[in-house]
C-alpha cells in the first residue's frame, strides 16, 4: 500500500513537472517568435522613414541578433544552473523573456524617441536571446532529471512540442487581431501588433506562479549533497577531455543538422510559400499552422520511441531522410500550391547576363548592390529561376536580361514589370487554384522529419553528459546548432537562391548540414539511452 501510494505521488510530481516546464517553455517560445512574424508591421515604425526595404533588412537582422546571442545565454545560465540549481535558472529566464517582450509592446516609436528607439529594440532583442539561451537547457534537464529510468525520452519530448507549440500559438493570437474582425488593417498596422506582445504579460504571470511550486531536481540535489558538484562548469566543460570533445560532436554531429531540419520544416517552408510562391499571409498562415497541429503529436511520438530503440539513430534517420527527399518536396509545392508559376517557368526561359554581380548575406549601409544584384533579387522575389552567365566586356550595358522572348538591355523594373505583365505573369497565387489536400500532406511530411529528430534531442543531449556540466555542457551545442545553423538557414539559403538564379538552391545548405551530422553522428556518436544519469 504504502509503495502504491509513493508510486502515485511520483506520477503526480512527474505530470506536474512536465506540465509547468512545457507550459512556460511555450510562452517563452511564443515571445519569441512574435518578433519574427511581426517586424513587417512595426519595421517602418522603429527606424528612419524613407526606405521601408532598409527598415525591414534593419528589423530582421534585430531579429537575427536574437538568434546569435542564444550560445551566450546557453553559457551564462548553464553556468549559473550547474551552480545554483536548475529550478531557479530557468525562473529566472522566464521572468528575463517576459518583461522583454511585454517592453517592446510599449516602446516608443522613432518618431517619438528617435534613435533611441531602434537602440532599445536591439536590446530587448538581445535579452530575448539570452533568456533563451538558458531557458532551453534548464527545461530540458529539469524534466529528463526528475523522469523515471526508461521514460526520459517520453517525459523530454513534452519540452520538444513547446517551440512549434509556442510558433502556433503566436500565428493564432496575430491572426485573432489580424483578420478576426478586432480591428482594421491599418491599425493593426499602428498599434494593434502591439497587443500580442502585451498579452505576454498575462502568460508569464501564470508560467511564473506554477514554475513557482516546483521543487528542485532530485538529481541535482543528491549531487549537492553529496559534495560532487562542480566549481567551474564552463571550464569543465568545454576546457577538460573527454567532455569537450563531447560538446563538439554533439553540435556537429546532432544539433546542426536537427537545427537546419527544425528551420527548413517550419520557417523556411513559411517563407517559400508566402516570398516565392505569393501565397497571401493569411492562407500561408492557416496551412503551417494546420500542419503544426497535424504533427505536434508526433514529437511525443517519436520520444517514446526513442525509449525503445535508441535517440541517435532516430535523430539521423530524420537528418538523412529529409536531406533526399527536400528538392522534390519544395518542387511538389510549387506544383500544387502555385501551378499557374509553374506553367509560366516552363512557357518563359529566362537567362540573365551580367558583368559584375555580388553574394549579398548580411545587407546594410556598407552593401554595395550592382545592376545584376538588382536583377537577381528582383527574379528571385518574383519566384522564378534563371540561367546566370557572364557578360562579355566589349558590352556596352551592365546587365542584359532575357525573358522569354523579351530581351531587356540595362536594369529598369518597370520594363521587367511591363514584359512580365504581357506574358501574364501570376503576380499571386490563385487560392482556388492550391491543392490543399496534397500541399497540407508535403507540409506534414516535412513536419515530421522535424519531429524525428527534434523529439529525442533533448534527451539524447541530457545522457551525453555528466550531472555536474549537464546544464551548461548541453546548452551550448544545442543553441549553436539551432541558434546559428538553423537560425541563419533563411538568410543563407536566399542568398543562395539570389546567386544562382534557382529558387531551389537554396535547400543545398540545410541538405549539406544535415549530411555532415549523418556521417558525423554515426561515426562518432553513441546512444546512451540506458545510462544512469545519476553520475
Amino acid at each position: 500500500m504504502a509503495a502504491t501510494t509513493m508510486n502515485n505521488n511520483f506520477a503526480g510530481e512527474e505530470k506536474k513537472v512536465i506540465f509547468a516546464s512545457s507550459l512556460g517553455t511555450v510562452f517563452e517560445w511564443y515571445d519569441f517568435y512574435l518578433y519574427a512574424v511581426l517586424a513587417p508591421f512595426f519595421a517602418a515604425l522603429f527606424f528612419p522613414s524613407g526606405n521601408q526595404t532598409a527598415a525591414l533588412l534593419s528589423a530582421f537582422a534585430t531579429y537575427a541578433a536574437g538568434f546569435l546571442v542564444r550560445p551566450f545565454g546557453a553559457i551564462v545560465f548553464g553556468r549559473i544552473g550547474d551552480l545554483v540549481g536548475r529550478k531557479y535558472t530557468f525562473l529566472v529566464t522566464i521572468l528575463f523573456m517576459g518583461f522583454s517582450t511585454f517592453a517592446v509592446g510599449l516602446l516608443p516609436t522613432y518618431e517619438s524617441i528617435g534613435w533611441a528607439a531602434p537602440v532599445l529594440l536591439v536590446l530587448l532583442r538581445l535579452v530575448q536571446g539570452l533568456a533563451l539561451g538558458g531557458e532551453y537547457g534548464g527545461a530540458a534537464t529539469y524534466v529528463a532529471e526528475h523522469a523515471p529510468p526508461g521514460k526520459r525520452g517520453y517525459d523530454t519530448a513534452w519540452i520538444q512540442t513547446t517551440a512549434t507549440l509556442g510558433f502556433f500559438l503566436a500565428l493564432l493570437v496575430i491572426g485573432i487581431c489580424r483578420f478576426g474582425g478586432v480591428m482594421s488593417p491599418d491599425d493593426f498596422k499602428t498599434w494593434g501588433w502591439r497587443i500580442p506582445f502585451l498579452v505576454s504579460l498575462i502568460l508569464l504571470i501564470f508560467s511564473v506562479y506554477i514554475r513557482l511550486k516546483l521543487n528542485e531536481s532530485p538529481v541535482f540535489q543528491r549531487m549537492k549533497a553529496e559534495g560532487r558538484g562542480s566549481k567551474a562548469p564552463l571550464t569543465e566543460s568545454f576546457f577538460h577531455y573527454p567532455n569537450n570533445k563531447y560538446v563538439l560532436l554533439a553540435l556537429l554531429g546532432a544539433t546542426a543538422g536537427q537545427g537546419v531540419v527544425w528551420y527548413t520544416g517550419q520557417f523556411y517552408a513559411l517563407f517559400f510559400l508566402t516570398i516565392t510562391l505569393k501565397v497571401d499571409g493569411q492562407t500561408a498562415y492557416t496551412l503551417i499552422a494546420l500542419s503544426l497541429l497535424l504533427g505536434t503529436p508526433f514529437f511525443i511520438f517519436f520520444g517514446w520511441l526513442s525509449d525503445k530503440i535508441g535517440r541517435l539513430k532516430i535523430i539521423l534517420a530524420g537528418c538523412l531522410i529529409a536531406s533526399l527527399t527536400y528538392f522534390p518536396l519544395f518542387q511538389a509545392l510549387t506544383h500544387y500550391v502555385n501551378p499557374a508559376l509553374e506553367q509560366f517557368q516552363q512557357k518563359n526561359t529566362i537567362t540573365v547576363q551580367a558583368k559584375e554581380c555580388n553574394f549579398h548575406i548580411f545587407v546594410g549601409p556598407w552593401s554595395k548592390f550592382t545592376d545584376c544584384d538588382r536583377a537577381k533579387d528582383y527574379l528571385t522575389k518574383s519566384g522564378l529561376s534563371f540561367t546566370s552567365t557572364d557578360l562579355p566586356a566589349s558590352s556596352p550595358d551592365n546587365v542584359l536580361i532575357k525573358i522569354g522572348p523579351t530581351e531587356l538591355k540595362g536594369w529598369d523594373q518597370k520594363a521587367a514589370d511591363k514584359a512580365l505583365a504581357d506574358l501574364k505573369y501570376p503576380k499571386t497565387a490563385d487560392k482556388n487554384g492550391i491543392n490543399w489536400g496534397m500541399t497540407l500532406l508535403i507540409l506534414f511530411i516535412m513536419l515530421i522529419y522535424v519531429t524525428m529528430v527534434y523529439g529525442p534531442i533533448a534527451a539524447f543531449l541530457v545522457e551525453l553528459f555528466p550531472t555536474k556540466i549537464r546544464y551548461t555542457s548541453m546548452s551550448l551545442p544545442y543553441h549553436i546548432g539551432n541558434g546559428w545553423f538553423g537560425g541563419m538557414l533563411p538568410l543563407l539559403a536566399t542568398a543562395m537562391v539570389a546567386a544562382s538564379g534557382n529558387i531551389y538552391y537554396g535547400l543545398w545548405y540545410p541538405i549539406v548540414v544535415a549530411m555532415m551530422t549523418v556521417v558525423i553522428g554515426a561515426l562518432f556518436l553513441k546512444d546512451n539511452r540506458d545510462r544512469d544519469i545519476n553520475e
